[in-house]
């Protein structure tokens, strides 16, 4: 059997996910992989088929995107070339975690392929919203990587076809400890924005990793580091607590091991706004951006001790072989 494997490479959610996924799939024949995108630190252990431009957001310093610099990279027409490229009918399965070359593609030269993306559970309506609608964002979500099928991952089983988050090996294996440190990744606040106000809560212990510094150091009781798999597991392992944005795969990795999370969503961010309100109702604190009123926000999230109990099953591999089972073209699974 040969599958088509595209992942989406703005962020470091959909790599992490792909690295738990890539050997599964790999146990029902050839995988090649498929990345687009410009902004992921994290990589994939195995050789790339293909590496494609993409559509990808740039993160601000503020909270936000950085518009300007998003529109600067944009290639629309590199990205009409690399969707016209792919020679997509010699695959017996294409599994899409958000990927829009091959998903457009797709839908180009009429092939089935499957979403197996944490995006794809806003096809559902019972997947939160905000109760600010915002009708630009949903048809993009809905139109930015389309695919026929869908397989979805959420932080609570919205819908027939929804899991709980894929919870990687290397995170349910790892063991934990609370040294007393709070990790930090905020990818769309700058450094210096986020050192003004962390370094006021004295009594506490800051390690940032940043998309922006190449090497660590320390300014008082905040240490920077560059963005890293590893280091950042084991600050994770061994925290009091994780302040990040409105992705999904790092709340949920944190809050699997009953580790204290607060959520500052990227402003103008739909799919993090959703997320943000699914946290909250499992009892996640949300701060919608870091103003001068922060602190107080801050200083009670530090203050308040209780743990939030999650129940993420191991069910990747039985996921996988469902998804190979029912979507894999008959005369290519070998029983």
């Amino acid at each position: 059997m040969k599958i088509l494997f595209a992942i989406q490479g703005t962020g470091n959610g959909h790599i992490s996910r792909a690295r738990e996924i890539v050997p599964l799939l790999q146990q029902y024949g050839e995988v090649d992989l498929l990345v687009s995108g410009t902004e992921a630190e994290v990589s994939l252990a195995q050789p790339l088929k293909y590496k494609f431009h993409g559509v990808s957001f740039v993160f601000g310093t503020n909270g936000g995107v950085d518009n300007w610099a998003t529109w600067k990279i944009m290639n629309l027409r590199q990205f009409w070339r690399d969707m016209h490229s792919l020679p997509l009918k010699q695959y017996d399965l294409i599994i899409n975690d958000f990927e829009p070359v091959s998903a457009w593609a797709c839908k180009l030269q009429k092939v089935q392929a499957v979403s197996l993306s944490h995006q794809c559970s806003f096809v559902s309506p019972n997947s939160p919203r905000p109760s600010k609608k915002d009708p630009f964002a949903q048809w993009l979500l809905k139109n930015y990587s389309p695919t026929t099928h869908h397989v979805g991952f959420h932080f609570e089983r919205y819908d027939t076809f929804i899991n709980t988050p894929v919870i990687r090996s290397e995170i349910r294996q790892m063991e934990t400890s609370n040294q007393g440190h709070y990790s930090v990744y905020l990818p769309a606040y700058d450094d210096k924005t986020l050192l003004k106000h962390l370094s006021k809560a004295t009594d506490v212990k800051w390690q940032i990793f940043s998309k922006r510094q190449k090497t660590p150091y320390q300014s008082g009781n905040v240490e920077i580091f560059p963005v890293n798999n590893e280091a950042f597991n084991k600050s994770l392992a061994n925290c009091e607590g994780l302040l990040t944005g409105g992705g999904f795969e790092g709340p949920a990795e944190a809050l699997f091991l009953k580790k204290k999370v607060m959520m500052i969503p990227m402003k103008g961010q739909y799919e993090q706004q959703c997320n943000a309100l699914s946290a909250s109702k499992l009892g996640v604190p949300v701060v919608s951006e870091i103003n001068d009123k922060f602190g107080a926000h801050l200083d009670n999230w530090i203050r308040d001790d209780k743990r939030i109990i999650v129940d993420f099953p191991d069910e990747t591999a039985q996921i996988v072989d469902n998804l190979v089972k029912r979507y894999a073209k008959p005369q290519s699974i070998v029983s």
